[in-house]
């Protein structure tokens, strides 16, 4: 860990254990893991299921853990998001299935799983995943129908986990439209969220976003960091990847507070 993380942990954990962390503004913030494992070394996208549950119980700790569609539907209305935060998982890695949902499930927490939908039940290896001796897989349909019925949120992320950023046209409108209507043939009802992939600001073209309005979603959320005020609209809501920069919750728990002030 470097000075700057030691740094940040030291003061998050003091501002926790103070309750400090609670009086900074009236932020809020959703969160995004990718992958949750014991079998593929740390980068990007992974955590192990240690450093999970750690995060998740800090969750519950500190914070009003709630579902993304109830973060939502706060903002929509005007209403504070002060010290709320909401989980979120992207692309539909079993991981996801096998190791994170027990975590969430073992502590009541509520999550949103962004799902490519033409990555479920296939073997396809994205770019990002090439260097992995171990390939990581993806959940099924069946799986993600069972997360449904336990009450957890699916939510869309493309068909094919598109640069939206640089397609346009009737391949995007394939891409938002089609991963809505793919997850509403399998599991029974049309998501209400979705996460454009790569989820930089340069990602999501204007027209995008508009179609991804005229598809029927009520949020459209980005992965480029950035905490959420109660005036934020829907379908432009940032959320902070849980990065290996964050090595501890207590650090990102300062960040956050730090964002408020």
């Amino acid at each position: 860990m470097t000075l700057t993380q030691r740094a940040a942990a030291w003061l998050g954990a003091g501002l926790t254990r103070s309750r400090l962390h609670r009086v900074f503004g009236g932020r809020g913030v959703v969160v995004a893991f990718h992958r949750v494992s014991d079998n593929i070394p740390e980068d990007g996208l992974t955590r192990s299921s240690r450093d999970f549950e750690r995060f998740c119980t800090f969750f519950a700790r500190n914070y009003d853990v709630v579902p993304l569609g109830e973060f939502v539907a706060r903002l929509e209305r005007r209403a504070s998001v002060a010290h709320v935060l909401a989980i979120t998982f992207d692309d539909g890695y079993l991981d996801n299935f096998e190791v994170a949902a027990p975590i969430l499930r073992k502590l009541g927490l509520p999550a949103t799983f962004f799902v490519t939908t033409q990555f479920l039940g296939s073997r396809a290896v994205p770019w990002w995943d090439k260097h992995l001796a171990r390939q990581p897989g993806w959940m099924t349909w069946d799986h993600v129908r069972v997360l449904a019925r336990d009450g957890f949120d699916i939510g869309a992320h493309t068909r094919t986990h598109v640069d939206l950023g640089a397609i346009d046209g009737d391949e995007a409108e394939a891409e938002i439209a089609g991963s809505r209507k793919d997850i509403l043939g399998a599991v029974g009802h049309a998501p209400a969220h979705f996460a454009y992939p790569y989820g930089r600001a340069d990602n999501l073209l204007p027209a995008n976003r508009e179609r991804v309005i005229a598809a029927g979603f009520r949020c459209c959320v980005s992965c480029h960091g950035g905490t959420v005020r109660t005036a934020d609209d829907p379908f432009r809501l940032p959320r902070v990847p849980i990065a290996p920069w964050f090595r501890t919750p207590e650090q990102l728990a300062f960040d956050i507070a730090a964002a408020r002030a």
